[in-house]
């Protein structure tokens, strides 16, 4: 059976895509400003407590500015299993844990003095200082500048060597590591004509990796095992109508599967223990909905399973292969189907509300019980199983966050693992044999469990390929062995970059004008002093997806240029529970901005970013973003660069692609309606305010973007140029949403670069 990474089995496709030290890089001027709150309640000469001191040690040395919660989690690192009174006036000897800790400097301290000696010697505190003395407000204001001058040691304002846009942005090399389902073989994604594709090799032998498909145009853009076939998709210049192609193990046959135009493919079933067979969905006798078919991937043949009335969103078969499961909607309310058998008709089963997600994930092996994340009748989606009569069981939820999903193993007959993610991934284990493995990997690796991926392992869990990633490394797989307890590289990821050049990604959160807290990341430049840094604002595209800790190439180039990069997590993205998600309803450049904007005036108050040198930049709804911040706030940016984005919420509604029809009513609740909302949808369309736009605009399109129409671009542009304001405009005619072929990512990041040099430096 197939498995994926843990990350990618349970995250949404977007709609577009610890050492507290690393996260202590602010301005001097934050730690005065900071400190007076102390100051103003306690005398300069008064003792301050603990929960004082660690108040201000959060507010100074992190980015956590609006999160109750991760300011509470972070503490809980600094003070370990140290017993500490918040209202008990706070030691010298307590100070110099908590900052040893904060700071990721500790070595092998055991006792108070072993830490009091290390802050001594780094510099943080008085080398004549005792453990038992108190600080006052004043003496903590000093202690706090030692604690940040240290983060800065080393730092100047020179940066680091320029690395080119081409090492950034071409393709990275080998990656999409498979095992095939007798666990003799890998699949992996590489490079051949400038284009990705399928590769195939002995997992234990030396013998030269084969090449089984042979794409010249796009780049695969999935793969997977069926047997000894490769199976994999790719669509045509960007369109998004995927087929799907069959490579026989030698790759000498390749064979298009679907090969009827305009209809788009998607995977229901691998039909694991069903030899030659698969069940698919395609959209090919109705191009809004998906009907389910049984292929023979030898033959060709269609089998047609199951028909869409016009209402079905998704389709679950059972460990038979059994269509039992069906999503109907209409858009905002949404009823799980079930059926007995296949010859039975559906009957409801789960009813859902707006704003409900219930998302089955599997069949337990005896089909008696299906596994999903359900939110139903509360605000976090959480993972749970429900029995033949819809009762419920809750097997993980957490506080905080959305459950992102679960690891079904059919062998086992179990969920193995979850994760969620609040500043960076997280993993819940329930089968005690995988935590073993993973924690003795993640021990053998030396990294955190954010940075360690389970991404595929054989049938008896004897072979896994893993993977290590983080905010300054795209990727190093390897193969493990838990019989032998061999560890094999198998390769790294834009091996030619020096990873110690590139920057770290700051989990961070404020408090929006209305009381929201706001999670986001920020990149700040390498060796480069956070003050007065020319900021790029990045809004993630969805707007119903979020961003997340980790590997970003563009964000990576960014601030290798010298630029600080801010990515906002604004009311209306996914994974904060689904109030959250729905306070973004119809606030397309109204809250949502106000929130982006937020993010901004946070950073400028900071002492991190120029006012005089922001830009924007996003793609997808990332992109209406950009439009929307220049023309909304048109004194805030100095440079903007509009990618695949919308400008006329009119036109982006009357031109969705036809399969997206059965979750129009959603777009209408969650955006607004065209005709009922119209006041509305004209006040936040940028195209009919252009002429509040000053500044500089880069726009880039592709021709054939199913998505956002290459209309929402030329209306924009035309609007400008009718003003007689010059746009930098690049289409390309073999792309869609968002630049896929190397020679394309690549111009577009030069151009990319040039222009917010030319306006922001």
């Amino acid at each position: 059976m197939k498995k994926q990474a843990l990350l990618a089995v349970m995250t949404s496709a977007l709609l577009m895509s610890y050492p507290l030290g690393a996260q202590a890089n602010d301005s001097v001027r934050t730690i005065e400003r900071e400190t007076v709150r102390v100051a103003e309640n306690v005398k300069a000469e008064a003792p301050v407590s603990a929960d004082d001191f660690i108040q201000s040690a959060l507010d100074v040395l992190t980015y956590q500015h609006g999160s109750k919660e991760m300011r509470e989690e972070i503490a809980k690192r600094w003070t370990g299993d140290t017993e500490v009174s918040s209202q008990k006036e706070i030691t010298k000897g307590d100070i110099s844990k908590l900052l040893v800790r904060a700071l990721g400097i500790g070595e092998k301290e055991k006792t108070t003095s072993d830490y009091l000696q290390s802050a001594k010697i780094h510099g943080l505190l008085k080398i004549y200082s005792q453990a038992d003395e108190t600080v006052t407000a004043e003496e903590m204001t000093s202690i706090l500048e030692n604690a940040k001058q240290y983060m800065l040691k080393g730092t100047d304002r020179k940066g680091v060597d320029e690395i080119s846009v081409e090492d950034f942005m071409k393709n990275p090399g080998d990656f999409g590591f498979e095992m095939s389902p007798d666990g003799e073989y890998i699949s992996y994604s590489s490079e051949w004509e400038n284009r990705m594709n399928v590769f195939i090799k002995k997992m234990d032998g030396e013998e030269e990796p084969v090449r089984v498909t042979s794409s010249k145009d796009r780049d695969v853009a999935a793969s997977f095992w069926k047997g000894d076939n490769i199976l994999y998709v790719k669509d045509n210049g960007g369109d998004e109508n995927y087929h799907l192609y069959s490579s026989n193990f030698n790759g000498q046959e390749e064979r298009d599967l679907t090969p009827y135009d305009g209809v788009r493919v998607q995977l229901i079933s691998n039909l694991t223990g069903v030899e030659d067979e698969i069940l698919i969905g395609m959209n090919k006798e109705d191009p809004t909905v998906f009907d389910v078919y049984r292929l023979n991937i030898k033959t060709g043949e269609l089998d047609h399973v199951a028909k869409n009335p016009g209402n079905i969103a998704g389709w679950l078969a059972d460990h038979d292969g059994k269509i039992r499961i069906a999503i109907e909607s209409d858009g905002v309310d949404s009823t799980i189907l079930y059926r007995e058998t296949e010859e039975d008709e559906f009957k409801p089963f789960i009813q859902t509300e707006a704003g409900d997600t219930v998302s089955p994930i599997a069949f337990s092996k005896d089909n008696q019980s299906i596994y999903a994340v359900s939110n139903k009748n509360r605000d976090k989606i959480e993972l749970v199983v429900f029995d033949m009569k819809a009762n419920e069981k809750v097997l993980y939820s957490n506080p905080q966050v959305d459950v992102m999903g679960g690891l079904y193993d059919s062998t086992k007959d179990a969920i193995l693992a979850s994760v969620y993610m609040t500043d960076k991934l997280h993993y819940v284990f329930f089968d005690e044999a995988l935590e073993t493995i993973f924690n003795d990997l993640k021990e053998e690796l030396n990294v955190s469990e954010s940075e360690l991926s389970i991404n595929d392992y054989n049938k008896d869990m004897t072979k896994f390929i893993v993977s290590v990633s983080s905010d300054r490394e795209y990727g190093t797989y390897y193969y493990y062995n838990a019989e032998t307890e061999e560890l094999t590289k198998l390769t790294e990821l834009a091996s030619w970059i020096d990873r110690e050049m590139l920057a770290d990604m700051h989990p961070i959160s404020y408090t929006s004008r209305d009381g929201l807290t706001i999670h986001g990341y920020l990149t700040l430049p390498k060796n480069k002093k956070p003050e007065q840094l020319p900021l790029i604002v990045n809004p993630h595209g969805g707007p119903w997806a979020r961003d997340m800790w980790g590997y970003n190439p563009e964000v990576q180039l960014l601030a290798n240029r010298g630029y600080a990069v801010l990515q906002v997590n604004f009311r209306s993205s996914t994974g904060y529970g689904k109030e959250f998600t729905d306070a973004g309803n119809k606030q397309w450049g109204l809250k949502i901005q106000d929130d982006i904007t937020d993010g901004v005036q946070w950073a400028i108050d900071q002492g991190i970013a120029d006012p005089d040198r922001i830009g924007i930049y996003g793609a997808s709804f990332g992109g209406y973003a950009t439009l929307a911040g220049i023309t909304f706030t048109p004194d805030l940016y100095a440079a903007a660069v509009d990618y695949v984005g919308v400008s006329n919420i009119f036109t982006l509604l009357d031109t969705i692609p036809p399969y997206w029809e059965t979750m129009r009513n959603d777009l209408y609740k969650r955006v607004g309606h065209p005709e009922e909302d119209k006041e509305l949808l004209e006040a936040v369309s940028p195209v009919f305010h252009a002429d509040k736009i000053k500044t500089p605009l880069f726009v880039a399109q592709g021709a054939n973007d199913p998505r956002v129409n290459k209309a929402e671009s030329d209306q924009i542009v035309e609007a400008l140029q009718k003003r007689g304001i010059d746009v930098e405009y690049m289409l390309k005619e073999n792309e869609g949403h968002g630049f896929q072929n190397e020679e394309n990512r690549i111009e577009f990041y030069h151009a990319m670069i040039e222009f917010f040099d030319k306006h922001l430096k």
